[in-house]
Parts: C-alpha cells; structure tokens; sequence
C-alpha cells in the first residue's frame, strides 16, 4: 500500500510507458472486455486506498492536535514561535542589515547636530548676558527693585534680597489693613 501512496504522491512528469498507458486510456472503445474489467477492479482499489489514505491522514491530524494540547501548544504559541523565526530571518538578511546601519548612522549624526545646536544656544545666551544691552536691562531692574524697597519699606531698607522686599511689602500691607478705618455696626456701605 505504501508503494502505491508513493505512487499517488508523486509529481513527476509521465514518462514513455505512462504516456503509451494514458493514450490507451482514452480510446475505451479499443479496449477488450477483460481489459475494461482490469481497470474498473482498480479503479474501485484505488478509491478505496485514497479513502483509506484520507482517513489515515484525518487521525494523523487528529493525533497531532490533542499531542500538541498536551504539550501546551497552541495557535497563538505557535503564532509567537513563528512570528520570531519571521523577525529572526528579516533581521538576518542584507537589505535589513543595511537600512540598520543608515539609520543608526543618520540618528548619531542627528544627535551631534543636536548637541552642536545646544552648545551653540549656551554660548549665545552667555553672549547675550555679557552684551551691554542685558546689562543696561540688569541696572534697570535693580534701580527699579531698589526704588519698590524704598517705597514700600521706607528709606531705612538701603539693600536686601527680593526676598526681604516681598516680606516688608507684606508686613506693609497687613499693617494697613489690620489699621484701617472701622465701620460700625449699623453703617451700611454706599456705593
């Protein structure tokens, strides 16, 4: 049985005998009785052995199932295992390997533009702060916080930080309104 499944299987082209045999076969009216029988009786063998070959091959299948159930295999296991060989293969080949090394080259390239790009800003800034028109802004925010502190906390505050200016401006305005005028109970407010 096996030797006619390898037969069945087979896919090689007809060749010489199986030619003169397929020829025959299709001129049934040259054929002799006994003949016809012959290849009727094998006919029927043959369909039995692929329905026997069908069911061989269903219980396979069917084995092959309830194996793999056992050992946990299952469809989105085998879907990882095989998506994995995919991305092993497509990382393996040249085209992959190349757009790789481009890539990595043109992001090392962008990252020294950025750094150039960074330092280049740092020493603007500290141009910028050492040009005599951030100094003029400089004197002009000191004269003006100097001039608040005197305001604010009178004329005894000769320095400090813009911390001690904020606290006077708040002691300032709590002592204004801790001493402001008091209304008395019955007053209404006019608007």
């Amino acid at each position: 049985m096996e030797a006619q499944a390898r037969g069945l299987l087979e896919t090689e082209p007809l060749q010489g005998r199986d030619e003169d045999t397929v020829a025959s076969a299709d001129s049934p009216s040259m054929l002799s009785e006994e003949e016809k029988e012959e290849l009727k009786a094998e006919l029927v063998q043959l369909e039995d052995e692929i329905t026997t070959l069908r069911q061989v091959l269903s219980a396979k299948e069917r084995r092959l199932v309830e194996i793999k159930q056992k050992l946990g295999m299952n469809l989105m296991n085998e879907l990882k295992q095989n998506f994995s060989r995919s991305w092993h293969d497509v990382q393996t080949t040249t085209a992959y390997k190349r757009t790789h090394e481009t890539l990595s080259h043109a992001g090392q390239k962008a990252t020294a533009a950025f750094s150039n790009v960074g330092t280049a800003i740092s020493k603007k800034f500290g141009d910028m702060r050492n040009s005599p028109t951030f100094k003029s802004f400089e004197e002009r925010v000191e004269t003006t916080v100097t001039s608040l502190k005197t305001k604010v906390g009178g004329a005894n505050h000769g320095g400090g930080s813009f911390e001690e200016v904020l606290s006077s401006t708040a002691q300032a305005s709590a002592q204004s309104s801790a001493g402001g005028p008091r209304r008395a109970e019955g007053e209404e407010l006019q608007c």
